[in-house]
């Protein structure tokens, strides 16, 4: 039957969206790549493995260099402090991703600012005064250098235009020739990197050392595994020049809602419960803040306890990326003191976007700690066309606050209301002041407010929170760059999306007593944080011995929703542990590298990686090599 010129053009434009979507999606892995192999070929040209540290200053800013960075004084001390001893290259990977090259436009911006005359050049004695006693001074002998250019430079005067080319140029060439030496350099890549191996079996490979008595040492073909099966598989080629390693090999289906028995929330509407909001905040290396709860149970009692993301009001056609970003929750028991925490458990059965659980508990103080693995929660590269309205002026000239920007106000107040009851107290609107500003606003300041803007029993309104915005826009005349400075933290971009946060909330309902909640704190992921994600992987995951002496143990805990891989290193040496994804199928993980080398402590443990589905609609496989390192 032939086919109608309807469905003809119907399924040229499903071909097309789907080659749109594909083509999306190389350009996406392509960007990954290319900048893993920038940083490989950077800190390849400096040290003979990816492995060896950055143990210096100097060394810091050599590999810098050679990723075409040119890092001042003050960023080369910001990523070496005092406490510094060494960097990996993992720490390398995460510098480069946040010092981006300088680009001429914003070389040419900061001349400009100097260029009274606006004629393209610069006297080399105003040069010398700007270089050598303003912001980080130069030496007269660097200084000298710039001016002995001569292709950037005549009668006493700098040509900065040809200046600014021959710094974004000479950068380049720095990573053009790292990644040429890189590519020369075959047999440096193959030893180091896997998914640079040849695959083809007429090629020569390296000699296997002996795999622990825990590896699978057969190399035949073998069938795919089945959905849900954990086995070891042969060692791959990039664990060759290592000691040991083991491979791990999960086939996880789509993340479907998982059906649990846990009780309905329905079951426990004549439960007492109780309710707190918060957030994650996305910091710009990559760290995120959030807040920590007090929980009081006054008897014992069974609890249920749920968290999920904040679904906030959001204008029509706008969608919420923060509602596809994962949450936990951590309970933790309070005893002789807030350093002294027992993990109680944590929110493990997943709802749709929610995760909850359901147990009985002592009466006492408990600490609520959020979490999410960070493999959702990532900054956005997105192109935004122009940076949105704030405030305008009315027809009486008065200023006034933009219909966008009192939607994002009101989702903000939403957010910070951590009670839910409508109104900002003191202590809530703290935490809202400590996020933007970094200082709180004392009783005296608060009462200044009261008599100012709009308030119900001694807290602040919805109105008088935009009212207060307004005069911060009217006391600047305007200008919304203190606005943006509060937008800016709070997750938004300048087209007020909210793509660096994720708003929360928590609920808790008792069946025999009242339970009590409340924010003290609003910071990083703390050391609690850690060894209670350590624990709960460790009591719950599989685990597999690294070594022949059975000191180094990888732990995998594997849920619905994200599979988390903990290393124990229980000898008195630290060790380097390399870790391979590269096999893993549509999967996600919080470190952003499919490679990378993790530095274990003695007789410690770390989380090495999380691990999620990029489309969860999808199955996805987890392949991961973790491999000792000599």
């Amino acid at each position: 039957m032939a086919s109608s010129p309807g469905s003809n053009a119907s399924l040229s434009r499903e071909k097309t969206v789907l080659s749109e979507s594909s083509q999306a999606k190389k350009s996406q892995y392509s960007e990954e790549e290319s900048f893993y192999m920038n940083c490989r070929a950077a800190y390849l040209a400096v040290f003979k493995s990816s492995l060896e540290n950055i143990k210096s200053k100097e060394q810091l800013c050599l590999v810098l260099q050679q990723a075409g960075r040119n890092p001042s004084q003050k960023t080369v001390n910001q990523y070496w402090t005092p406490q510094t001893t060494t960097l990996n290259f993992d720490d390398f990977c995460n510098i480069l991703k946040k010092e981006k090259p300088a680009t001429k436009t914003e070389l040419l911006k900061a001349f400009l600012k100097v260029d009274t005359n606006n004629d393209g050049y610069i006297l080399h004695t105003e040069l010398y005064k700007i270089l050598t006693m303003r912001g980080e001074k130069m030496t007269v002998e660097e200084v000298n250098a710039i001016t002995k250019l001569a292709d950037v430079n005549s009668n006493g005067k700098l040509d900065y235009n040809q200046f600014c080319k021959l710094y974004v140029t000479t950068n380049e060439q720095c990573r053009k020739t790292a990644l040429e030496k890189l590519e020369v350099d075959s047999r440096l890549r193959r030893q180091q990197f896997g998914s640079q191996v040849e695959t083809s079996s007429e090629r020569a490979t390296s000699p296997i050392s002996k795999p622990s008595s825990r590896t699978t040492r057969k190399t035949d073909h073998k069938p795919a595994p089945k959905r849900g099966d954990n086995r070891t598989s042969s060692r791959p080629s990039s664990a060759q020049s290592c000691k040991a390693s083991i491979s791990s090999t999960i086939s996880m289906g789509t993340s479907s809602n998982t059906n649990s028995e846990l009780i309905e929330p329905n079951t426990v509407k004549d439960w007492q419960c109780a309710q707190s909001k918060g957030c994650f905040f996305l910091e710009e290396d990559g760290e995120i803040i959030t807040h920590k709860y007090r929980f009081y149970l006054p008897q014992r009692s069974t609890v249920y306890i749920t968290i999920k993301p904040l679904n906030l009001s959001q204008l029509e056609g706008k969608t919420s990326p923060w509602l596809s970003v994962d949450t936990a929750l951590y309970v933790l028991k309070e005893n002789e003191s807030q350093e002294n925490l027992q993990l109680m458990s944590f929110t493990e059965e997943r709802n749709k976007e929610m995760f909850r659980w359901k147990g009985e508990l002592g009466s006492g103080i408990y600490w609520l700690i959020p979490f999410t693995t960070g493999c959702r929660l990532k900054k956005i590269k997105k192109q935004i066309t122009g940076e949105a309205k704030l405030v305008y002026r009315d027809e009486d000239g008065e200023l006034a606050l933009t219909k966008e920007f009192k939607a994002a106000l009101s989702d903000i107040f939403e957010m910070i209301d951590l009670d839910g009851n409508g109104l900002l107290s003191l202590e809530e609107y703290n935490f809202f002041e400590l996020r933007t500003s970094g200082e709180k606003c004392d009783e005296e300041a608060w009462d200044v407010c009261k008599e100012n803007f709009d308030t119900k029993k001694n807290e602040l309104t919805r109105q008088g929170f935009m009212d207060l915005n307004l005069m911060e826009a009217n006391d600047r005349e305007g200008d919304p760059s203190d606005l943006w400075v509060t937008l800016l933290s709070l997750g938004y971009n300048k087209a007020l999306e909210m793509t660096a946060a994720c708003p929360f909330v928590i609920n808790i309902c008792a069946e025999k007593c009242k339970p009590r909640i409340k924010a003290i704190y609003l910071e990083a992921g703390s050391r609690q944080l850690n060894r209670a994600i350590c624990k709960s992987v460790v009591n719950k995951g599989d685990a597999k011995v690294l070594d022949s002496g059975e000191s180094i143990i990888v732990y995998t805990y594997k849920s619905d929703t994200r599979i988390t891989s903990v290393i124990e290193n229980k000898s008195e040496n630290k060790v380097v542990i390399h870790v391979n994804n590269e096999q893993s199928k549509n999967c996600v993980n919080n470190r952003g590298l499919n490679i990378f080398a993790v530095e274990v402590a003695p007789k410690s443990m770390m989380v090495c990686q999380h691990v999620m589905p990029l489309k969860e609609q999808e199955e996805w496989i987890y392949n991961c090599v973790h491999s000792l390192v000599p």
